[in-house]
């Protein structure tokens, strides 16, 4: 599939030659135990950039067992769900058993929106509920995808033909991105999407023995801007080379790392 033909096929583009820059591999039980090892820290950064009021210290006290107080019990279960699915997620990868489908992407939904979403673990449609969905997008209005039909079917065959066209890459790195941004774009659940889309992400980054995505609340702004400015360009480069600053390219990691910690030290 040329590169015209795979824009074509997910509805966006990105600078291929950018995203096909060597990102660090090593072993999957490596990256696995770098992702277990800083657990805390994927469950805290995810919640961030969703608003979530939690501390990095109050999530691992609250993932050692121990309640937080003053704090709001649906953030509390919020940050227990985004634990309890990267558990799924970590099991997955360590069995050889994670794979771009989606009754891995429904199982891993389930459990983060499970109370939180409507109709959690069921893409649009599949449920009783048509209700429809946009994303804000500030001064720009708001990003609409396609609404579904009763039974889901529409976005089950957008899902078949997407997932198709990403299995053409050979870069993990490109195709765990391009993945995130056709979920986010296309919107298969009620809301969590995402959560659910990096989650898949990063099944795709460790199978392959790359390490995951860990977008840290520092970046929220920056974050949300690229994908502002992916959904009004329908250009995905600048949210693929902010993950690759996230993890899996290590220099500009280190470097964004650094840049945190000094801006925290001059606080």
């Amino acid at each position: 599939m040329d590169d015209q033909e795979l824009f074509a096929a997910l509805g966006f583009h990105w600078d291929r030659a950018q995203a096909q820059q060597p990102v660090t591999v090593s072993t999957v039980s490596e990256v696995i135990a770098t992702f277990e090892r800083d657990m805390a820290g994927h469950v805290w950064a995810a919640a961030a950039l969703e608003g979530n009021p939690f501390t990095y210290p109050e999530v691992k006290t609250l993932l050692e067992g121990i309640t937080v107080g003053g704090r709001k019990v649906s953030d509390a279960e919020q940050i227990l769900r985004l634990r309890d699915a990267y558990v799924i997620l970590r099991n997955l990868v360590i069995d050889g058993d994670f794979r771009l489908t989606k009754e891995v992407s429904d199982r891993i939904h389930d459990a983060i929106a499970r109370g939180e979403a409507l109709e959690a673990g069921h893409f649009r449609g599949e449920g009783t509920l048509l209700t429809p969905v946009a994303v804000n997008l500030g001064e720009y209005g708001s990003h609409v995808p396609l609404a579904t039909e009763r039974g889901g079917g529409n976005l089950r065959e957008i899902y078949r033909s997407g997932l198709a066209a990403l299995d053409s890459m050979e870069s993990a790195f490109e195709r765990g991105c391009a993945y995130f941004l056709f979920a986010a774009d296309h919107q298969f659940y009620f809301d969590g999407n995402k959560r659910t889309a990096r989650s898949m992400m990063n099944g795709v980054l460790m199978s392959a023995g790359v390490s995951a995505v860990q977008v840290p609340a520092q970046a929220r702004e920056e974050f949300n801007a690229a994908m502002v400015d992916f959904h009004v360009q329908r250009d995905g480069t600048r949210v693929m080379e902010l993950f690759a600053s996230c993890g899996p390219r290590e220099e500009p990691t280190r470097q964004r790392w650094a840049a945190i910690n000094e801006a925290a030290r001059g606080h």
